[in-house]
């Protein structure tokens, strides 16, 4: 079995979602390679969407949120003959090349835009048995999801499938899966153990991430927060690759004794374990990567757009909470730190609702190595799209 995986660089989650599949993969001893879609129309075009992505996300949010609004709204945005599909999918050829003379007899793409380019790479010839698959990546049928051929639809919860088929998804081809995290992500450690590696023993600990491009007014609730933050509480801020950020704050905070700013953090997964509470955008990944955590979230309603209905989901299911200003969202974190009876039921609503290892579920399921129905099982009985 030969595996490939076809990601976007726009943002960390997609790339995230790939590691954490081709790691399954591996596990299994099967061969998998990752490649950026978007590269097959040119390196350069994938930088360029690369940086305009990051862009959008931290300067021009409103941008972000009115295009994925219209996409929404207007299916022919990323329908066949578009303007956008024929310049997403202009690199068709050359992927359909790569596939064949690397051999690969499964492909999973990651984003819509992989997707796109896949349809139009076979489109005239025959897949010659490769399996096919889409993974979502958030908590909605984004999109364009529906516009393309695939064999499997790996979806992040029963609850979407209504979804999923009112936009054109086969049900016959809905998996619910979750959305995959690295391993490091699923395995805790006890919180006790996790704050004292960062010498946080007998402290409230709240972790600040805005993605890994840094997104959100994290600088103005930062200072809502200093005003109001008690002895007995530390602030960890991850900047991520936001390097402006990063500076800004390590300038401003860096005699501040209990708050500690944070580039790009190579131990995440164990500074959520030390965690109480989560304040962070709501992508994809960093709710499922709580998720996974079982760590209490208050989300920033940074970019509107697949962010908004991830938020949403978790407001549904208990498991976080939001505020609509900076102000707002600082005191939202002061009060949750100071109930602790509040915060082991939000805890307790994510444990609930926590998916098995999404990775190697696809990786088994793609592989062969389970029942194919017992993904499915009971998605029409459990399904909010269910009479």
């Amino acid at each position: 079995m030969r595996v490939l995986i076809l990601s976007c660089n726009t943002g960390g989650g997609h790339n995230s979602c790939a590691a954490a599949i081709a790691e399954a993969f591996a596990e299994n001893g099967i061969y998998t390679r990752t490649e950026d879609s978007l590269a097959f129309v040119s390196h350069g075009f994938a930088n360029f969407m690369s940086k305009g992505h990051s862009l959008m996300y931290r300067r021009f949010p409103a941008v972000f949120k009115f295009g994925y609004g219209f996409a929404e709204k207007h299916s022919s945005f990323l329908a066949k003959g578009s303007l956008v599909y024929k310049l997403l999918t202009s690199g068709a050829e050359k992927l359909y090349s790569y596939i064949t003379e690397n051999k690969f007899d499964t492909i999973i793409c990651v984003h819509v835009f992989c997707g796109m380019i896949l349809e139009k790479a076979f489109e005239g010839k025959s897949k010659n048995g490769i399996k096919t698959a889409f993974v979502a990546t958030d908590y909605t049928c984004s999109p364009g999801a529906a516009s393309f051929d695939y064999d499997y639809c790996f979806i992040p919860d029963n609850s979407l499938a209504g979804e999923f088929i009112a936009n054109g998804v086969p049900e016959e081809k809905i998996i619910p899966s979750g959305i995959p995290v690295r391993k490091n992500f699923i395995c805790r450690i006890e919180k006790e153990k996790a704050k004292a590696a960062f010498c946080l023993c007998g402290k409230r600990h709240l972790l600040i991430m805005g993605g890994s491009m840094g997104c959100g007014p994290v600088e103005k609730i930062l200072e809502y927060l200093h005003k109001d933050i008690t002895a007995d509480t530390d602030i960890s801020v991850v900047c991520g690759n936001n390097r402006k950020l990063y500076k800004k704050l390590y300038s401003k905070y860096k005699t501040a004794k209990n708050i500690h700013i944070v580039g790009f953090a190579k131990d995440v997964p164990l500074l959520m374990d030390s965690a109480d509470l989560y304040l962070t955008k709501p992508g994809g990944l960093c709710t499922s990567e709580a998720l996974a955590k079982a760590l209490p979230m208050v989300m920033i309603d940074a970019v509107a757009g697949c962010e908004k209905h991830n938020m949403e989901y978790f407001i549904k299911i208990c498991g976080g909470e939001s505020a609509p200003t900076p102000k707002a969202l600082a005191k939202k974190c002061s009060l949750l730190l100071s109930d602790e009876e509040k915060l082991e039921l939000l805890r307790n609503n994510l444990m609930q609702n926590q998916k098995n290892n999404a990775a190697a579920e696809i990786s088994d399921y793609l592989g062969g190595s389970i029942c194919k129905s017992f993904l499915r099982k009971e998605i029409t009985e459990n399904s909010d799209f269910a009479d």
